[in-house]
């Protein structure tokens, strides 16, 4: 095997908000990427609007920087384990991999998620302890913390050896030792030059690439994405594909581009190692082997962990469908879900009995919502049911389902709450830390179903304060039912618009979703009951005028204001026998089943069979 000694294939790696993007922009200004008086905006990597409005990273992307004549091909990857395909889909790349970790927060469970799979990929690794600047940073502690972490994870005795550098990302400053001056980023792009190899290839081998992400361009059609195992490609050159069948389709690439800088540019040949773009390819799928139709051999394919939530995707079937989305069908609603797990390797799409339903598998409740809401501001409407793990037979029939380690950091005074929290859910505490600062750091085993809808709970229990962050640890056996929501729901009755007087009258009884003005359905959930069961009311009841004048008869009502729904909110609120209706511009909560009088017939039948 030989190494193509003037190219680099780099991941950055890290837990959520430990500075990836910010540390690729400072990459970016000081390589030359930008003109001096340029103006860039910051997170110059993250493309999508919802990754600019949340502040992370969603999708893995790809871009290229120069030094000193070498091409240094850098993947930015997410740092949330629901995104955990896009990290698996990204090492396939890669040669090596930066570690970026916080100087105060330390190894967090999605460092140790997305270092497990390169330590499995076998790369070498460059760490990064960043955010030096800190008032709370503690950068020998947490390089301690970072032994341990690969020690655990069964590093080899050569992925042990990593270089270490300290970090400013924001600044633009990397040095080898803490005490160094503060000048640029000259020692990590010096590093990744001298301590990670460039992609090794056997000179023997014909052409083979393996596609690692698909793209689409409205003038080029569908883009293969992905790393030249062997041998060299050149534009318009016959080719063939090898799918997960095994058999061989002939092909021709229309064009064949690289990545520079930010964009892509046109090339006539590519070398062995480089990341490259073929445009024209029709049916292809992440994972096949592109290669020579002389000679066709598949490589391995990628393989990622197995989804642990499934959604039910449906059309919307509410009386309001329609009325503010341009998408309804459910064809349309099936082939844009089918598109989205071409894309992403951790999404699977199934049929079920109803042919207007879809099951949606992925890695986990924030996973789904981001999709949702990628849906909804592209016309789409539907509706969709509570996130469901899924559950496993081990060979005697047990019941097993995917259990989390959680990681909770919270003030001493929160620590009874979350604890009691935890163990309604039946959740185990492993270990609890109290590092003399105020704040405990907890470490629990919890079912994942019962995190799903627990976060919003946890921010409000913790004041906003607490972090709490978890990684898929296993399968352990069913640890038995607990209550997913201690309230019931107050369901409208009738169609018609919310009319103040009623909202008003309706207070006691519960937390309100709806204002006067909005329109209501028979079965549409308009507020969150105080008790634990479901109460049907008259949200459009207008008050009876009569003949009669008296002071203080006729005054206004004062409502209190309506905490509107988010998605994610809704997604962990609605129960088995409810759902969320997405539009556009809506989102609203209703029972599966409209009808009260066909929802009281259910109840009746099922308290029959029960006894």
């Amino acid at each position: 095997m030989q190494q193509n000694d003037s190219l680099r294939n780099v991941a950055i790696i890290a837990h959520v908000d430990h500075g990836k993007t910010t540390l690729v922009d400072a990459l970016f200004k000081q390589s030359g990427v930008f003109r001096a008086d340029q103006r860039v905006d910051d997170r110059v990597m993250d493309k999508m609007d919802l990754e600019r409005e949340r502040g992370i990273t969603i999708a893995a992307k790809n871009c290229a920087v120069r030094w000193k004549g070498v091409k240094i091909n850098i993947i930015d990857t997410p740092g949330h384990a629901d995104f955990g395909g896009e990290v698996e889909r990204s090492l396939s790349m890669a040669s090596g991999a930066i570690l970026l970790v916080d100087s105060s927060e330390g190894p967090l469970p999605q460092t140790r998620f997305v270092l497990r799979k390169t330590l499995e990929a076998g790369l070498p690794v460059v760490v990064v302890i960043n955010k030096i600047d800190r008032k709370d940073a503690r950068p020998q502690e947490v390089l301690n913390e970072i032994y341990d972490l690969f020690i655990d994870l069964g590093a080899s005795e050569e992925q042990l050896e990593f270089p270490v550098l300290y970090a400013i990302g924001r600044a633009g400053v990397a040095m080898n030792n803490i005490d160094d001056p503060q000048e640029n980023l000259s020692p990590l792009f010096e590093t990744i030059l001298t301590r990670l190899p460039g992609p090794s290839y056997d000179p023997e081998q014909p052409f083979q690439m393996l596609v690692a992400d698909l793209d689409y361009s409205d003038y080029l059609g569908r883009l293969a994405v992905g790393r030249i195992m062997h041998g060299k490609v050149f534009a318009k050159e016959s080719l063939a594909c090898i799918g997960e069948d095994g058999a061989a389709r002939p092909l021709r690439a229309t064009r064949l581009q690289v990545y520079d800088g930010l964009q892509l540019s046109e090339v006539e040949e590519a070398q062995p190692g480089d990341i490259v773009v073929l445009a024209g390819i029709e049916d292809v799928t992440i994972g096949d082997t592109i290669c020579t139709r002389e000679s066709p051999r598949a490589l391995p394919r990628i393989r990622v962990d197995e989804p642990t939530v499934a959604m039910r995707f449906g059309i919307n079937t509410s009386p309001l469908a329609g009325r503010e989305g341009k998408i309804v069908q459910s064809r349309a609603i099936q082939d844009r879900l089918v598109k989205e797990s071409l894309r992403n390797v951790a999404i699977r799409v199934e049929e079920t009995a109803d042919r207007d339903a879809f099951l949606v598998k992925g890695r986990g409740e924030f996973q789904m919502a981001i999709l949702i809401e990628t849906m909804r501001r592209e016309g789409f409407e539907l509706s969709v049911g509570r996130p469901e793990v899924i559950l496993k037979k081990d060979a005697n029939g047990k019941t097993l389902e995917p259990i989390e380690h959680l990681y909770v950091d919270c003030d001493e005074t929160f620590m009874g709450v979350v604890t009691d929290k935890l163990a309604q859910r039946k959740g185990r505490m492993l270990n609890c830390t109290n590092n003399g600062t105020g704040r405990v750091r907890l470490e629990f085993s919890v079912p994942s179903r019962g995190l799903i809808g627990y976060r919003d709970e946890f921010l409000t229990d913790t004041k906003g304060t607490g972090i709490m962050n978890s990684y898929l640890e296993g399968y352990e056996e069913w640890r038995g039912d607990f209550p997913t929501r201690f309230s019931g729901s107050i369901v409208a009755d009738r169609p018609g618009v919310g009319v103040a007087y009623a909202l008003f009258n309706l207070e006691p009884r519960g937390t309100l979703f709806v204002e006067p003005g909005d329109p209501v359905y028979e079965g549409m959930i308009v507020g969150e009951h105080n008790r634990d069961n479901d109460i049907d009311v008259n949200a459009t009841k207008e008050k009876k005028l009569t003949n009669l004048r008296a002071a203080g008869k006729d005054e206004n009502v004062i409502l209190t204001p309506v905490k509107k729904m988010t998605l994610e909110h809704a997604l962990h609120f609605v129960r088995e026998d409810e759902l969320v209706e997405v539009t556009p511009q809506s989102i609203r909560l209703r029972k599966a089943e409209l009808s009260s009088l066909r929802r009281y017939q259910i109840a009746g039948k099922a308290a029959k069979n029960k006894s």
